[in-house]
C-alpha cells in the first residue's frame, strides 16, 4: 500500500470514522504510522479487591456470584454487578451496554480492567474491558499503546487501524549514514515506525524511541543550518533611521523598562539600523516585557515608511495584541495604523483588512497564520515578528519573511529553554535574553497538593470571586478517555458548576471552532465567566489581569516548563496571585518535580533544574518543549540527544555541503520531503 494513500483506503474505515481520524490530524496512511502513541498500559496480574486504590486503573478476577442488574436513569441505562473477592467489595458499572447482561452471569469467570474511583463512600469501576482468562494472559505479554482519542474514536479503534497500516505499509528506505546508525546504536527506520507502536517491553519501546528522537532532531538540525547558510551576511534592503516616535512612546509610559529589556532593544536598533538583515529571537520568561520591546521596532518600522508584521499562534492572542497596541497608540498620539486579520473574520472583514494591507493604509498588521496566506499582499514589509517562536514551524516563519524582500526577522518565545539547547535550536538566530522581570510584579504564590486538598480549592477560590476576582482550571485532557487517568474540561466544568452555584463558569479547549474560542476568551476577559476550565490551549500569551488562580490539575502530567507557562497566566494584575498544582499521581519522583515549581518562579532556573532531575529514559506521559517541530522528541529529556545531533549534523554538512555524495542522497531525499511536508517549498 502506498503510505500518502488516505486514511480511508484501510479496511474497516469508512466516511465517519475518517472525519474522527481528520479530527485527530491523521489524513493519510503515514500520519497514522506517525500518530505516535501518548502513552502505554501494562496490563498487570489481577489484584484483591482489598488492595485497590481510587484513581488508579487496575485489573481483578473471579467468578461472578449475581447477574448483572439493569436501572434506567432518564435516558442512561446503568448496568452493575457486584464483584466480591476474599478481601473486600468492588461494584462494576457501565453504561449504555445492556447487551452486556447476556455476558455478565453468575458462575461466569472474567477479567475486569477499569478505572477505580470511590463513590458514595464505596469502591467502584467504571467502564471497565472485559477478558476471559487466557484474552487477558495474552496481553499481559507486552505494553498496549493508549493514543490520543476523540469521542466516538477510542483506543482500540485505533490501535486496529494502526495494526492495519503496519502490516500494509509501503517499507521506508534507510536513508541514516551507516555509520551514525553503527556509532549510536540506532534500529533500522522500519523496525522503530513499528515498535513505537507496540513495543513488547520497555526496552525495547526505549531502543525504537531513540531512532525516531534522533530522526526528527537530525532532519530539524538540517533544516535550521540550511536557512543559517541562507541568511549568513544578506545585506539588508531596510536600513532604518531610529524614529524619535518610538524613543517618545518609551519615555511617557507608565513604567520604566528594566535593564534587560533596554539592552534587548539596544540591540534590536543596532540591527535595524546597521545594514543587514536581522534574525534575532528574544527569550524572555513570562511577564518579562517582550510585547512592548516588539512594538517598539514595529514603530521604527512604521515610522521609516515601511510595514512590520506580528504574527501569534491564537487568534485569542493576535486580538489581545491588535486591541493593546491600538489603546496604547491612542493614549499616546501614535498616528500609525495597526489592523487585524485572522482565519475567522467575515469575508467582509477581510477584504476590507486585505485592501488596507495592499495600500498600506495600514503600518502594523497583527494576525494569526492568515498573515502568510497568498492573499495577504504587502507594501514594503520590512519587519516580521512571530510570537511564542516555539508554536510556528522554521518555516512559517520563513514563508512569512518571503511576503517582503527580505525583511528583518525577529521571534520571541517564552519558554524557558537553557541557552545551550536554544543556541542548537534557534542556530539561525542572535539570541537576546531578557532575565528580569518588572519591578512592580507580585510573585505567585505556589502550592503543590493531593487530591485531597480539592474542596478547601474551591473554597478558596469562591472567596477570591467573591472579592472579584476570577480563575482558571486547567485539566490535561478534552473528554474522558480510555485507560487514561486525568480529568476532562467538560466533565469537569459540569462538576464544578453544581460544586459552586451561582458562579459563572466556562470551559475552553482546542478542539473548539476559532470563533467560538474567541467569544469564551472575550467574555472571560470582560468577567462574564468567572472561573475558565480549560486545557492548555490558553498556556499561550492569554492576558487577563483580573484572573488571580490558576490550579492546574493532574499537575504531574505536565512538563515543568509547560506548568510554568499555565503558571504564567496570572500575577498579571495588581492583586496577589496564585497556583495550585493538584498532584494525583503516587509515582516516585513526582512531588519532587513539583517542588522545583513551588519553591521558584523563575523559568530559567526550572528549565535547568528539571534537565538535571530527569534521565533519558524518563519518556512516559511527559513533553516539555510545546509544539516546536518535534512528535516524540523532546527538548529536556532528549537534551544529550539533540546536542550529538548537532555535532553530527555539523560534520556531514562540512565533508558533503548539499548532501550530494552517493551515501547521502536518501538523506537529501529524506530531508526534502521533511521540508515539504512541515513547511512548503523553502529552497533550503
Amino acid at each position: 500500500m502506498n503510505n500518502q494513500e488516505g486514511i480511508r483506503s484501510l479496511k474497516g474505515i469508512g466516511d465517519k470514522s475518517g472525519k474522527l481520524f481528520e479530527k485527530l490530524g491523521v489524513y493519510t496512511v503515514d500520519d497514522l504510522l506517525h500518530y505516535y502513541p501518548r502513552a502505554y498500559h501494562v496490563y498487570e496480574e489481577p489484584k484483591a479487591v482489598g488492595s485497590l486504590v481510587p484513581d488508579q486503573t487496575a485489573a481483578v478476577a473471579g467468578v461472578i456470584q449475581k447477574d448483572a442488574s439493569v436501572r434506567r436513569f432518564s435516558h442512561i441505562q446503568v448496568i452493575t454487578v457486584p464483584f466480591r473477592d476474599a478481601t473486600g467489595t468492588l461494584q462494576l458499572t457501565w453504561y449504555n451496554m445492556p447487551f452486556l447482561r447476556n455476558v455478565l452471569q453468575a458462575g461466569t469467570f472474567h477479567v475486569f480492567c477499569g478505572r477505580v474511583v470511590k463513590k458514595n463512600g464505596r469502591l467502584t469501576m467504571e467502564q471497565p474491558e472485559i477478558y476471559s482468562r487466557e484474552a487477558y494472559e495474552e496481553i499481559m505479554t507486552a505494553m498496549q499503546p493508549v493514543y490520543g482519542q476523540t469521542r466516538g474514536l477510542g483506543n482500540k479503534a485505533i490501535s486496529r487501524a494502526v495494526a492495519q497500516a503496519l502490516d500494509t505499509r509501503q517499507m521506508e528506505r534507510e536513508y541514516l549514514p551507516a555509520e551514525l546508525r553503527r556509532k549510536y546504536e540506532l534500529a533500522e527506520y522500519n523496525f522503530a515506525l513499528e515498535h513505537i507502536h507496540f513495543p513488547k517491553d520497555r526496552q525495547e519501546l526505549l531502543f525504537a524511541r531513540k531512532r525516531l528522537v534522533f530522526d526528527e532532531f537530525f532532519l530539524f538540525v538540517l533544516a535550521v543550518r540550511g536557512l543559517k547558510e541562507k541568511r549568513s551576511d544578506r545585506k539588508s534592503c531596510w536600513v532604518m533611521k531610529l524614529a524619535p516616535e518610538a524613543e517618545r512612546l518609551k519615555e511617557s509610559l507608565p513604567y520604566r523598562l528594566t535593564a534587560a529589556q533596554e539592552r534587548t532593544l539596544r540591540e534590536i536598533e543596532a540591527d535595524i539600523s546597521g545594514g543587514q538583515v536581522m534574525n534575532r529571537l528574544i527569550q524572555g520568561d513570562v511577564g518579562s516585557g517582550k510585547t512592548i520591546i516588539a512594538v517598539l521596532a514595529l514603530l521604527h518600522a512604521a515610522y521609516n515608511g515601511y510595514q512590520g508584521a506580528l504574527m501569534a499562534p491564537t487568534e485569542v492572542l493576535a486580538r489581545q495584541h491588535y486591541e493593546g497596541i491600538t489603546e496604547l497608540f491612542a493614549a499616546h498620539g501614535i498616528d500609525r495604523v495597526p489592523v487585524l486579520i485572522t482565519g475567522s473574520m467575515t469575508a467582509k472583514e477581510k477584504r476590507t483588512a486585505l485592501e488596507k494591507v495592499r495600500n498600506h493604509e495600514a503600518d502594523i498588521i497583527v494576525g494569526t497564520h492568515a498573515l502568510i496566506q497568498d492573499k495577504v499582499v504587502y507594501d514594503n514589509l520590512a519587519l516580521v515578528i512571530t510570537d511564542e517562536q516555539h508554536r510556528f514551524g522554521v518555516g512559517q516563519r520563513e514563508l512569512l519573511g518571503g511576503k517582503g524582500r527580505e525583511p528583518h526577522v525577529l521571534v520571541m518565545s517564552a519558554t524557558p529553554i537553557p541557552r545551550t539547547l536554544a543556541i542548537i535550536l534557534y542556530g539561525d538566530l542572535d539570541i537576546s535574553v531578557i532575565d528580569e522581570l518588572p519591578k512592580n510584579r507580585l510573585p505567585v504564590k505556589n502550592c503543590v497538593v493531593g487530591t485531597g486538598y480539592r474542596k478547601k480549592a474551591y473554597e478558596f477560590m469562591e472567596k477570591q470571586i467573591k472579592a472579584g476576582r476570577q480563575a482558571y482550571v486547567i485539566c490535561p485532557m478534552v473528554e474522558a478517555s480510555e485507560m487514561i487517568e486525568a480529568e476532562n474540561v467538560l466533565d469537569y466544568a459540569k462538576m464544578l458548576q453544581q460544586e459552586l452555584p451561582g458562579i459563572a463558569v466556562g470551559y475552553l479547549h482546542g478542539k473548539m471552532k476559532g470563533k467560538e474560542k474567541n467569544q469564551i476568551m472575550e467574555r472571560f476577559l470582560a468577567g462574564e465567566i468567572q472561573i475558565l476550565v480549560s486545557t492548555t490551549v490558553i498556556e499561550v500569551g492569554v492576558n487577563v489581569p483580573n484572573a488571580t488562580v490558576m490550579m492546574i490539575e493532574n499537575a504531574e502530567r505536565f512538563g515543568l516548563a509547560q506548568l510554568h507557562q499555565l503558571r504564567g497566566r496570572v500575577g498579571r494584575g495588581e492583586h496577589q496571585s496564585y497556583c495550585i498544582m493538584v498532584n494525583c499521581g503516587d509515582q516516585e519522583g513526582t512531588q519532587k518535580r513539583l517542588e522545583i515549581l513551588n519553591r521558584s518562579n523563575d523559568g530559567f532556573y526550572i528549565a535547568s533544574e528539571d534537565l538535571k532531575l530527569r534521565g533519558p529514559g524518563d519518556i512516559f506521559g511527559i513533553r516539555q518543549s510545546g509544539d516546536m517541530e518535534f512528535k516524540l522528541a523532546d527538548i529536556f529529556t532528549d537534551a544529550d540527544i539533540l546536542k550529538t545531533v548537532s555535532e553530527e549534523a555539523d560534520a556531514l554538512l562540512e565533508a558533503d555541503p548539499h548532501l550530494e555524495a552517493e551515501p547521502n542522497r536518501e538523506l537529501r531525499r529524506r530531508l526534502d520531503a521533511y521540508l515539504e511536508k512541515s513547511y512548503g517549498k523553502l529552497n533550503l
